[in-house]
């Protein structure tokens, strides 16, 4: 079983508990009585991948060891009888009451953060020197800086690993960030020919040739590689935050913007939150495959379930300020220039996307085909 007890996971299916205290699971529930059936379960958020051949029934925390894998859905379960198994359903995410007191809800926020990097410095402690083996992935932004210091507040001495091409946004992002926080920084900086590299290593782990899902990806990838490389065998990251507290700007948007069919903020937020499985699977693959487990202290049921009760002016304020919780609860761990301090998606404020396209281009895969990325990606995995 993937990242919790299989006695709480039991406890969390007999109850239909969604967010039963965990950082998320998946794996098999071996069978109670010798006449039972053991069952695949894969957690309401999807936090750890989980893939199971239908033909087969082989099962795999990997999709590359599977002749046909198919993705546990989030929140499923599966016999493993042989007699035409079936997914059901199991969990859904609760849609709990607002709090309407804003200082309660930071208060309960920054509990929660607490309780989630408590619970990551305890799974990413090594047998021989528990402060050792984990690194995290900085971008400069909050999330990645309550992380950070979030550890550290715990007496991890996690070093912070910053990826990007020369003169990057993120790299100056998280330069300046660091700064801010006294904190020392591992830059990772890309070249060409790490990309091009990646390329395939990346496409290959995730399973996915599209051009998206690897421009996301690769960032991740070389930071992880570096950090497995100087001996962390752990990658706390920020995922996560962005879906459950408001950082969108289509979820600021609602229901005006046509990428979300809700029609509140809270609405377009849960809406996105439904994305996240297939989002940490990708992201998951990718770290693994770089030699790095993730940790995503954000992601913790403590945090979710905090999330959940925020009312959407704590989401989205009535400036457009997105994350205001989140932001105002980071003032525990950071300085507010950090805590306040917007970013760029990671593909674009790393440019790695603006060097995959131009590989794209140089071998030949013109901007006026039809995703010319992902075909290029593509010519990669085949060669």
């Amino acid at each position: 079983m993937q990242g919790a007890d299989p006695a709480v996971v039991r406890r969390a299916l007999d109850d239909a508990e969604p967010l039963p205290g965990t950082a998320g699971f998946a794996g098999v529930l071996a069978a109670e009585q010798s006449d039972g059936h053991d069952t695949l379960v894969r957690d309401v958020l999807g936090r750890y991948p989980l893939f199971v051949d239908d033909y087969t029934g082989e099962h795999a925390a990997s999709p590359s060891t599977l002749d046909e894998p198919r993705s546990v859905p989030a929140g499923h379960v599966r016999r493993l009888d042989g007699d035409d198994a079936k997914f059901q359903q199991r969990w859904a995410l609760p849609e709990p009451a607002p709090m309407e007191d804003e200082r309660a809800a930071v208060a309960d926020l920054q509990a929660a953060i607490r309780t989630g990097v408590d619970a990551a410095a305890s799974a990413a402690s090594g047998t021989t020197d528990p402060d050792a083996d984990i690194a995290v992935a900085f971008s400069g932004g909050v999330d990645s800086a309550v992380v950070a210091a979030g550890l550290d507040a715990a007496g991890v001495d996690a070093p912070l690993y910053a990826g990007g091409f020369p003169g990057s946004h993120d790299l100056g992002a998280a330069r300046s960030a660091a700064h801010a926080m006294d904190r020392e920084l591992r830059v990772v900086e890309f070249t060409v020919a790490d990309i091009e590299r990646a390329v395939p290593e990346v496409a290959r782990a995730i399973d996915r040739p599209d051009a998206m899902a690897v421009q996301i990806a690769l960032p991740l990838y070389l930071v992880a590689e570096r950090a497995a490389v100087d001996g962390y065998d752990h990658l706390a990251v920020g995922q996560g935050a962005d879906e459950l507290f408001g950082g969108y700007a289509k979820i600021a948007r609602a229901p005006d913007d046509p990428r979300v069919d809700a029609d509140t903020v809270r609405g377009a937020r849960d809406e996105l939150l439904g994305t996240l499985p297939s989002q940490l699977e990708r992201d998951v693959l990718a770290l693994r495959g770089a030699g790095a487990e993730p940790v995503a202290p954000l992601l913790h049921d403590a945090v979710v379930g905090a999330a959940l009760r925020l009312p959407g002016d704590a989401l989205v304020d009535a400036r457009g300020e997105r994350k205001r919780a989140f932001r105002l609860a980071a003032r525990e761990f950071v300085p507010d220039r950090v805590a306040f301090r917007e970013k760029k998606a990671v593909q674009y404020g790393s440019l790695a996307a603006r060097e995959l396209d131009r590989l794209a281009r140089e071998a030949g895969f013109k901007r006026t085909m039809d995703d010319h990325v992902t075909e290029y990606v593509r010519s990669r995995i085949d060669g």
